[in-house]
C-alpha cells in the first residue's frame, strides 16, 4: 500500500509518497506562503500533492489516502484546521478542500507534531516504546504525546499543545500572542531572536562577526560555540536550559520511556541530545528510583512529519 504524507510547516511545504513501511519512494517541498487567504494556501498544497503524484510515476488507484500535518489547533475527526498561530487558517477545512482538489476521498488531517510523534513512535527514533513525547523544535515548539500506543490528543483533539505550556510569568512573546511560552524561548526562532539580541550586546565577539558575514539561523550559535566563541557557548547552554526546563515538565507528567527531539536543531546531534539528557536526568522527578527516560533525537529527521502523517491512513 502506498499513502502521501503531507508535512506543513511555517516556512515550507513537504509531500511524500510513502509505503505501508514507512518507507519515503518521492518526495518535494515548496516554499509556504503563511500570510494568503486560507483557501489559498489550501490550492498551493493541492497543486503540490498533484505535482508529487505525478512526478513519482504512482498511479492514484494505488493509493490509499492523503495524511496531512498542520501546526495549530487541528479537529483531527473532521479535519478542520481551527488555529494556527504561523499560518492564516481559521476553522479552515483543510482535509475536504485538500480531497476536492486533489480527487482521492480518504484525506486525514492531524498536528504535524502528534504526525512527528506517531512517524518516530512507529517507524523511528522511539520504535518499540509505549510511551513517548516528541518535541519539535522549528518554527514554533511542537509536541507530540503516544501514551500507551496511541496519540493523546485531548477533547476533540485540542490537546497536547505542548508549546504553549507556560515556563515564565510574563516573559517573552509567543508566537501566539501569549506570555511566557515554551515556544518563546526553545523554537529556532526563538534561538534565532536571542542570538540576534546577543550579537547587537557584544558586537565584537565571534558569533556578531559570523552572523554579519554568513547570515544569522539555528545553526549558528552551535557553530560559533564550537569554534570558541564564550558569547555563543554561553547562549547555546542558556538555550539548552530553556528546552530542558519544558522536557522535564513532559517527564514529570508522562514519564515516557523515551522523548525524541526532532526539528532542524535536532541535527547538531551530541552538542544537543548530551546536555539535554544530562538535564532532564538531574531534574526529573523521582529519578533516583525511577526508570530512565531516554533523550534522543529523531532518526526521520525533517521526514518525520511526512511519514508520520501518511501513517494517519494506515
Amino acid at each position: 500500500m502506498k499513502f502521501v504524507g503531507v508535512d506543513i510547516g511555517g516556512m515550507s511545504v513537504k509531500v511524500g509518497v510513502v509505503t505501508d513501511k514507512g518507507e519515503i519512494l518521492f518526495k518535494k517541498s515548496a516554499i509556504c506562503h503563511p500570510e494568503r487567504q486560507d483557501s489559498e494556501i489550501a490550492a498551493e498544497i493541492a497543486s503540490l500533492i498533484n505535482v508529487v503524484i505525478e512526478e513519482s510515476g504512482v498511479q492514484r488507484s494505488d493509493l490509499a489516502g492523503i495524511g496531512i500535518g498542520c501546526p495549530g489547533s487541528v479537529y483531527d475527526k473532521k479535519g478542520v484546521v481551527r488555529y494556527s498561530c504561523n499560518l492564516n487558517l481559521r476553522n479552515t477545512p483543510l482535509a475536504a478542500w485538500i480531497a476536492e482538489r486533489v480527487g482521492i476521498g480518504n484525506v486525514r488531517l492531524s498536528n504535524d507534531a502528534n504526525c512527528a510523534a506517531l512517524g518516530e513512535t512507529l517507524f523511528g527514533a522511539g520504535k518499540g516504546a509505549m510511551n513517548s513525547v516528541m518535541i519539535t523544535l522549528g518554527t514554533g515548539v511542537g509536541t507530540g504525546i503516544v501514551v500507551d500506543g496511541k496519540l493523546l490528543t485531548g477533547n476533540k483533539s485540542a490537546g497536547a499543545e505542548g508549546g504553549h505550556i507556560q515556563i515564565d510569568v510574563g516573559g517573552r512573546t509567543c508566537g501566539c500572542g501569549k506570555k511566557g511560552h515554551f515556544e518563546a524561548y526553545a523554537s529556532a526562532t526563538a534561538l534565532i531572536a536571542q542570538t540576534k539580541e546577543a550579537c547587537a550586546k557584544y558586537p565584537d565577539s565571534l558569533l556578531a562577526k559570523l552572523a554579519a558575514s554568513e547570515g544569522v539561523d539555528g545553526k549558528l550559535p552551535f557553530h560559533a560555540a564550537r569554534a570558541g566563541c564564550p558569547v555563543a557557548q554561553r547562549l547555546v547552554k542558556r538555550y539548552i536550559k530553556y528546552v530542558g526546563m519544558g522536557l522535564v515538565s513532559f517527564a514529570n507528567i508522562f514519564y515516557p520511556e523515551v522523548i525524541i527531539i526532532g526539528g532542524g536543531i535536532s541535527n547538531e546531534g551530541d552538542a544537543i541530545i548530551k546536555p539535554l539528557q544530562r538535564y532532564v536526568s538531574r531534574n526529573v522527578y523521582g529519578a533516583e528510583y525511577n526508570p530512565k527516560i531516554k533523550v534522543v533525537a529523531a532518526t526521520l529527521r525533517n521526514d518525520a512529519g511526512i511519514v508520520g502523517a501518511a501513517a494517519l491512513c494506515m
